[in-house]
């Protein structure tokens, strides 16, 4: 079955209305009609199976059937911080990690990135991270829609870092000098509920004084193995050692 993220919170016994561009997918993508079933999640994040009651010319009324029980989530939050890459490489990673149950993006821009945000076209942009990244909550049927933002500057992904309980830089200089120990080290003595923040360089990587400045701020430098992964693939690894770690080990 779909699912849809609605943006009113459930109201007991009333119908749950569908507007917007969910409501031209069900109507005219999927072909939905009466009596079809959806899954629907609430801005609390509850969900719940959810049957088609009327189909008028702007909205789709459905109401709830049964409530789902399970927990969709990742154990903890996990923030991923990637430097601006070149072409769709961050769509890639805005997708997959979406799927892969990170709670957040934070594109920044770094002394590297060859791509320069360009403000006059960054609402569309934006818009158009926002739909990947609400299509794949949908598709891997999470409860959550990660945020996402306009990419910041490097000082300002600084400031941010102290929101975070963990904060991780992934940096292909520790992989080649052997360092295997400071990824294991966070997700072994994360806590329910805590955040992660992990932050991974564009194509060139992060510079030494990036590195240098990321641990002034209390920053764990960690190395990936013994393989150097690309900008894109470095933060899916990431997502897939915490989810091994968090919820297939627990």
């Amino acid at each position: 079955m779909q699912r849809y993220f609605i943006k009113n919170q459930y109201e007991e016994d009333g119908p749950v209305v569908i507007t917007g561009e969910d409501y031209h997918h069900i109507v005219r993508v999927m072909r939905m009609k009466e009596d079809d079933r959806i899954f629907v999640v609430f801005p609390d994040q509850t969900s719940a199976v959810a049957s088609i009651e009327r189909i008028s010319s702007d909205c789709v009324e459905v109401r709830v059937v049964e409530w789902e029980t399970d927990n969709k989530e990742l154990p903890v939050k996990v923030a991923i911080a990637s430097g601006l890459p070149k072409g769709d490489k961050l769509e890639l990673i805005l997708q997959k990690g979406t799927e892969l149950g990170a709670d957040q993006f934070i594109p920044f821009n770094a002394d590297r990135s060859i791509v320069k945000w360009d403000e006059k076209k960054a609402k569309k942009k934006l818009e158009r991270w926002e739909k990947i990244v609400k299509e794949a909550a949908e598709q891997s049927h999470r409860n959550v829609v990660p945020s996402l933002s306009a990419p910041v500057p490097f000082n300002e992904l600084l400031t941010l870092s102290k929101q975070f309980d963990h904060t991780l830089l992934a940096y292909e200089e520790e992989a080649r000098a052997g360092e295997i120990g400071n990824l294991s080290k966070v997700l072994t003595s994360a806590k329910e509920g805590q955040s992660i923040l992990v932050v991974f360089g564009p194509e060139g990587g992060l510079t030494e004084k990036e590195v240098e400045r990321s641990m002034e701020e209390g920053f764990l430098v960690c190395g990936l193995g013994p393989r150097i992964l690309r900008t894109e693939t470095a933060p899916l690894y990431v997502l897939s050692a915490i989810s091994y770690q968090l919820e297939l080990m627990r």
